[in-house]
């Protein structure tokens, strides 16, 4: 039997008639990724269309970023630009005061000495912007042995601090330019500050604050000279700017206190070291009230030009600040390249940096006759002026340089960040000549406010007091800044306004004083809680992150001012106490004076190893005056001074 006949099939796959086969092509790819991509679900397809937006977007930041760094290194510095208006201006209306005699140096007295500190903890500062790397020269290593008192302490370890940022100049030219600065030859306010003959109590106590200034630029000079800040323990130095703020702060100081030599070596530095052309971040306000505010009072006290043409390089080099679209300038400025911006983390600058840069710009216009600088600031004073979100003439803590509105509503305090908003309304009023009525009128509402907000009394001794308020909540906080409000105070009863601001600086002064007597140093904490409870029996309270002491000038200022127009000798034997503890616990032996972290503790203050350029600006020139006789010396009817304490002229 055979078996079924076999049968084999072939199979053939015939192409289409468009004759188009699978040869991976980019269409039948294409087609592929669609069919994948629409099986996808919908939130997946979404995220990922997120996230590729997100990416792109980026790029493009980053691409924009380093092409404005490229062009930095391609395009010539825009200050060069300002070059062609320094022949429009001009001077007009220069003071000049002629050096003070140097003080009889025969009574000599050492100043006390600190007991041993704990050097080995480091603390950053906390005043200002954020501080650019700490510099040192190349040989200039932290030594590892530091004196205190009469006993050696050692630190762990040596550190080098490195330049950075662009170096200065050797050699600068500083020959006036012909046809715009001249030394003026007729002033029309010339006033005698020549040391009168003072003997007994005070003459000893303003010796005591040249000897104190001599010690503290004996450790700037030594191992800080040129740069911004000294650090005493460590005998190096602090970078912020690159300026040699210390040395432009004190300045005028050195004028007033009669120290010839010193004044002389500083202004060869400014003459020949010292540089605007630096591709360096500056904060507006800081730059403003310390460097352009001491040249400006310096060219006063001395009518050199030199320090005139200085200020006014340096506001042409602030003026980019101003190129917001709402008015309200940026809080940083890169001098070298004529760009501003607002701090790296928000778009929002802080009311008392542009409030309070007015005083210096105006009268910047008034010595060069160019009224951009005072324009700039006068749109600032009318916009703050015409804006809604004030709570009964207190302004909030922010304001944004976009849309030119206050943000953060509803926090209202007299201290960091609002301050010396209200110190400059009323000092621009006096410096104007009394005739622009809305800054008074501002700064009599204000106070208004803060009678019927902020004022309460502690116990269980009934101190007078400012505190905050925060969305309609009331905090017994206060900072040792607000100290500067009893002395802006009795300069308004002074100049004519009610005499209840004098009754009220009298019982606030008397808390500043408090704040120093309540701690184990004698030295003031930056911030007190005051008791609002009679249970308890202490009025002031420190908080442990809130109790060192950074060597501020604010309450002496008030004592200063307090003293001028009261004559009672109570307000000098206040600020000598301040003084002698200053020496006892802030002084370094090798030179300078240094911050503290613990006011409460004697036996161990823990220094910070820092020294602001502000003990020499600010608060031993105020104590200088305190202590003087002398009425005419710095007359608060010729002269306001800026928030750093650099006195300018009254307009008249």
């Amino acid at each position: 039997m055979y078996s079924p006949q076999r049968r084999d099939f072939v199979s053939v796959t015939l192409s289409p008639n468009d004759g188009r086969v699978y040869n991976n092509s980019k269409t039948l790819r294409k087609q592929s990724f669609w069919r994948k991509w629409k099986q996808l679900p919908r939130l997946q397809r979404s995220l990922i269309l997120f996230f590729s937006v997100f990416m792109l977007i980026c790029g493009i930041i980053a691409y924009l970023n380093l092409a404005e760094q490229w062009m930095t290194f391609t395009e010539p510095s825009i200050a060069r630009q300002w070059e062609h208006s320094y022949s429009k201006q001009k001077l007009a209306n220069p003071a000049v005061i002629p050096a003070p005699k140097q003080e009889d140096d025969s009574h000599q007295h050492g100043l006390p000495e600190p007991p041993p500190q704990d050097l080995g903890r480091r603390f950053p500062n906390k005043r200002g912007p954020p501080l650019l790397e700490n510099r040192r020269q190349k040989e200039n290593v932290i030594e590892p042995k530091v004196e205190l008192g009469d006993d050696k302490l050692h630190e762990a370890g040596k550190s080098i601090i490195s330049l950075r940022g662009a170096m200065m100049e050797s050699e600068h030219n500083t020959d006036p330019l012909p046809g715009i600065l001249k030394k003026p030859t007729n002033p029309v306010a010339k006033v005698e500050i020549e040391q009168k003959q003072e003997t007994g109590v005070n003459s000893e106590r303003k010796k005591a604050v040249i000897e104190a200034f001599q010690h503290a630029w004996k450790g700037y000079r030594e191992f800080a000279w040129g740069h911004d800040e000294l650090k005493p323990i460590s005998k190096s130095f602090a970078e912020w700017f690159g300026l040699g703020l210390t040395i432009i702060d004190a300045l005028d100081t050195l004028w007033i206190l009669g120290l010839k030599e010193e004044f002389e070596e500083a202004k060869k530095w400014v003459a020949n070291e010292l540089s605007f052309e630096k591709n360096v971040d500056v904060n507006l306000f800081e730059s403003t009230i310390r460097i352009l505010g001491g040249l400006l009072s310096t060219y006063h006290l001395t009518g050199d030009s030199i320090f005139l043409e200085k200020a006014k390089d340096l506001g042409n080099r602030l003026m980019p600040a101003f190129n917001t679209l709402s008015h309200v300038p940026f809080s940083d400025v890169n001098i070298g390249r004529g760009v501003a911006h607002p701090p790296r983390w928000t778009s929002d600058s802080t009311v008392a940096e542009v409030t309070s840069i007015q005083l210096e710009f105006r009268e910047l216009s008034r010595l060069t006759g160019d009224d951009k600088f005072k324009n700039a600031v006068d749109s600032v004073m009318k916009h703050v002026h015409e804006l809604g979100g004030k709570h009964e003439g207190l302004v909030p803590m922010f304001i944004n340089t976009n849309s030119g509105q206050f943000s953060h509503l509803g926090v209202f305090t007299l201290g960091a960040r609002a301050d010396s908003y209200y110190e400059y309304l009323l000092k621009q009023w006096i410096q104007g000549g009394k005739k622009e009525t809305n800054l008074v009128e501002d700064y009599i509402s204000a106070i208004e406010g803060v009678k019927k907000n902020l004022i309460r009394k502690s116990e269980p001794k009934k101190l007078t007091f400012v505190g905050e308020l925060s969305h309609g909540h009331f905090s017994p906080k206060m900072d040792h800044l607000v100290c500067f409000l009893p002395g802006t105070l009795s300069l308004g009863a002074h100049h004519g306004l009610s005499p209840e601001h004098m009754e009220l600086a009298k019982a606030l002064m008397e808390t500043c004083y408090q704040m120093y007597v309540q701690m184990e140093t004698g030295l003031s904490p930056e911030i007190v809680h005051f008791n609002l409870y009679p249970q308890q029996s202490k009025d002031v309270e420190v908080k442990p992150a809130d109790r060192h002491n950074l060597l501020r000038p604010e309450t002496v200022e008030s004592l200063f001012y307090l003293y001028r127009f009261t004559k009672d000798r109570k307000y000098q034997d206040w600020g000598w106490e301040i003084l002698k503890n200053f020496n006892k616990y802030t002084l370094v032996p090798s030179g300078g004076y240094t911050s503290i972290n613990n006011v409460q503790n004697p036996n161990n203050p823990d220094p910070r190893d820092k020294m602001e350029s502000f003990f020499l600006g600010e608060t031993l020139k105020y104590f200088f005056l305190l202590f003087s006789e002398d009425f005419d010396l710095i007359n608060l009817d010729k002269y306001v001074f800026n928030t750093e304490a650099h006195p300018l002229p009254v307009w008249t």
